[in-house]
Protein backbone atom coordinates (compact mmCIF):
# COMPACT_ATOMS: atom_id res chain seq x y z
CA UNK A 1 0.00 0.00 0.00
CA UNK A 2 0.99 3.69 -0.49
CA UNK A 3 0.69 6.50 1.57
CA UNK A 4 -1.70 7.70 -0.23
CA UNK A 5 -3.86 5.44 1.02
CA UNK A 6 -3.52 6.15 4.68
CA UNK A 7 -6.64 8.36 6.31
CA UNK A 8 -6.16 10.34 9.05
CA UNK A 9 -9.11 11.51 11.33
CA UNK A 10 -10.24 12.46 15.03
CA UNK A 11 -11.33 9.53 17.20
CA UNK A 12 -12.53 9.05 20.35
CA UNK A 13 -13.60 5.23 20.17
CA UNK A 14 -12.54 3.19 22.72
CA UNK A 15 -11.96 0.46 20.31
CA UNK A 16 -9.46 2.56 18.53
CA UNK A 17 -7.44 3.53 22.11
CA UNK A 18 -7.36 0.15 22.86
CA UNK A 19 -5.52 -0.53 19.78
CA UNK A 20 -3.26 2.75 19.90
CA UNK A 21 -2.52 1.18 23.81
CA UNK A 22 -1.59 -1.62 22.50
CA UNK A 23 1.28 -0.40 19.43
CA UNK A 24 2.36 2.12 22.80
CA UNK A 25 3.03 -0.95 25.31
CA UNK A 26 4.39 -3.33 23.04
CA UNK A 27 7.15 -0.98 20.94
CA UNK A 28 9.85 1.32 21.96
CA UNK A 29 10.11 3.82 23.46
CA UNK A 30 7.18 3.08 25.67
CA UNK A 31 8.78 -0.22 26.91
CA UNK A 32 11.86 1.62 27.84
CA UNK A 33 9.76 4.36 29.99
CA UNK A 34 7.96 1.40 31.50
CA UNK A 35 4.57 2.02 30.16
CA UNK A 36 2.62 -1.03 30.05
CA UNK A 37 -0.93 -1.27 28.36
CA UNK A 38 -2.91 0.52 31.33
CA UNK A 39 -0.90 2.78 31.65
CA UNK A 40 -1.25 3.81 27.50
CA UNK A 41 -4.61 3.48 27.34
CA UNK A 42 -5.05 5.96 30.01
CA UNK A 43 -2.64 8.52 28.11
CA UNK A 44 -4.59 8.07 24.57
CA UNK A 45 -7.84 8.18 26.38
CA UNK A 46 -7.28 11.23 28.78
CA UNK A 47 -9.48 13.77 28.65
CA UNK A 48 -9.03 17.50 26.61
CA UNK A 49 -6.24 15.81 24.01
CA UNK A 50 -7.03 15.30 20.24
CA UNK A 51 -6.40 11.57 18.95
CA UNK A 52 -6.32 10.93 15.26
CA UNK A 53 -5.74 7.62 14.20
CA UNK A 54 -4.19 6.87 10.81
CA UNK A 55 -6.53 4.26 9.04
CA UNK A 56 -5.56 2.34 5.94
CA UNK A 57 -8.15 0.32 5.31
CA UNK A 58 -10.07 1.09 7.72
CA UNK A 59 -7.72 -0.80 9.77
CA UNK A 60 -5.45 1.34 12.66
CA UNK A 61 -1.79 1.80 11.73
CA UNK A 62 -1.09 4.79 13.67
CA UNK A 63 -2.20 7.58 15.83
CA UNK A 64 -0.97 11.01 17.27
CA UNK A 65 -2.03 12.91 20.55
CA UNK A 66 -2.38 16.75 20.61
CA UNK A 67 -2.82 19.07 23.29
CA UNK A 68 -4.31 22.36 22.64
CA UNK A 69 -4.85 23.85 25.42
CA UNK A 70 -3.07 25.76 28.09
CA UNK A 71 0.68 26.79 28.49
CA UNK A 72 2.48 24.43 25.41
CA UNK A 73 -0.44 24.61 23.37
CA UNK A 74 0.08 22.92 20.42
CA UNK A 75 2.11 20.06 21.98
CA UNK A 76 2.47 16.43 20.36
CA UNK A 77 2.03 14.35 23.11
CA UNK A 78 2.41 11.05 21.52
CA UNK A 79 2.96 9.64 18.06
CA UNK A 80 2.77 5.98 17.54
CA UNK A 81 3.07 3.70 14.26
CA UNK A 82 2.44 0.12 14.64
CA UNK A 83 5.36 -1.99 14.27
CA UNK A 84 4.51 -4.26 11.21
CA UNK A 85 3.95 -0.30 9.20
CA UNK A 86 7.05 1.33 10.36
CA UNK A 87 9.78 2.91 8.30
CA UNK A 88 6.55 3.98 5.35
CA UNK A 89 6.66 7.54 5.84
CA UNK A 90 3.17 7.06 8.12
CA UNK A 91 5.40 9.30 11.26
CA UNK A 92 5.99 12.12 9.21
CA UNK A 93 2.57 12.01 8.28
CA UNK A 94 1.22 12.06 11.28
CA UNK A 95 3.56 14.79 12.09
CA UNK A 96 2.58 17.33 9.11
CA UNK A 97 -0.73 16.40 9.82
CA UNK A 98 -0.36 17.81 13.64
CA UNK A 99 1.83 20.74 12.30
CA UNK A 100 -0.90 21.98 9.92
CA UNK A 101 -3.42 21.34 12.64
CA UNK A 102 -1.52 23.28 15.30
CA UNK A 103 -0.57 26.37 13.06
CA UNK A 104 -3.76 27.07 12.61
CA UNK A 105 -4.39 28.27 16.88
CA UNK A 106 -0.12 28.50 17.35
CA UNK A 107 2.66 29.37 15.78
CA UNK A 108 4.59 26.39 17.51
CA UNK A 109 4.62 23.31 17.72
CA UNK A 110 6.03 21.35 20.52
CA UNK A 111 6.79 17.86 21.29
CA UNK A 112 9.51 16.01 23.27
CA UNK A 113 12.04 12.82 22.19
CA UNK A 114 13.46 10.34 24.51
CA UNK A 115 17.47 10.96 24.64
CA UNK A 116 17.75 7.41 23.95
CA UNK A 117 15.21 7.49 20.69
CA UNK A 118 17.74 8.46 17.97
CA UNK A 119 15.41 7.59 15.29
CA UNK A 120 12.59 9.75 16.32
CA UNK A 121 15.42 13.01 17.09
CA UNK A 122 16.63 12.46 13.41
CA UNK A 123 12.91 12.55 11.80
CA UNK A 124 12.29 15.61 13.68
CA UNK A 125 14.99 17.24 13.01
CA UNK A 126 14.72 16.12 9.26
CA UNK A 127 11.25 17.78 9.60
CA UNK A 128 12.58 21.37 10.95
CA UNK A 129 12.47 20.56 14.68
CA UNK A 130 15.14 22.54 17.19
CA UNK A 131 16.45 21.56 20.51
CA UNK A 132 14.82 24.05 23.12
CA UNK A 133 15.78 22.54 26.06
CA UNK A 134 16.71 19.08 28.54
CA UNK A 135 13.68 17.52 30.61
CA UNK A 136 16.85 15.84 33.07
CA UNK A 137 15.71 12.70 34.31
CA UNK A 138 11.75 13.95 33.52
CA UNK A 139 9.88 9.88 33.02
CA UNK A 140 12.89 7.32 33.83
CA UNK A 141 16.01 7.73 35.60
CA UNK A 142 18.88 7.56 33.39
CA UNK A 143 16.97 8.79 30.05
CA UNK A 144 16.31 12.92 29.55
CA UNK A 145 13.54 13.81 27.50
CA UNK A 146 14.36 16.82 24.97
CA UNK A 147 12.12 19.28 23.87
CA UNK A 148 12.15 20.30 20.53
CA UNK A 149 10.33 23.11 18.83
CA UNK A 150 9.39 23.93 15.52
CA UNK A 151 8.09 27.59 15.17
CA UNK A 152 7.08 30.14 13.04
CA UNK A 153 7.24 32.94 14.65
CA UNK A 154 6.91 34.43 18.48
CA UNK A 155 3.20 34.35 20.26
CA UNK A 156 2.58 37.53 20.87
CA UNK A 157 3.50 38.22 16.90
CA UNK A 158 0.70 35.33 15.80
CA UNK A 159 -2.36 36.29 14.35
CA UNK A 160 -3.82 32.61 13.47
CA UNK A 161 -7.06 31.78 11.54
CA UNK A 162 -8.89 31.30 14.90
CA UNK A 163 -7.41 33.35 17.16
CA UNK A 164 -5.71 36.72 17.55
CA UNK A 165 -3.41 37.46 20.07
CA UNK A 166 -1.56 40.65 21.67
CA UNK A 167 0.48 42.45 18.69
CA UNK A 168 0.42 42.51 15.09
CA UNK A 169 -2.98 44.19 13.50
CA UNK A 170 -5.35 43.16 16.37
CA UNK A 171 -7.53 46.32 16.29
CA UNK A 172 -9.76 44.53 20.00
CA UNK A 173 -7.32 46.51 22.71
Amino acid sequence: MEIKDIRISPTRKLADFKICARFMSGTKPWLTLGRDYRACLTTVSAPLREVYAAKENGKAVGFIILQMAGTFRGYIQTVCVAPNARGRGIGTLLVRFAEKRIFVESPNVFICVSSFNKDAQRLYRKLGYRKTGVLKEFIVRGHDELLLRKTQGPLADFTGSKRRLHGGNDKRR
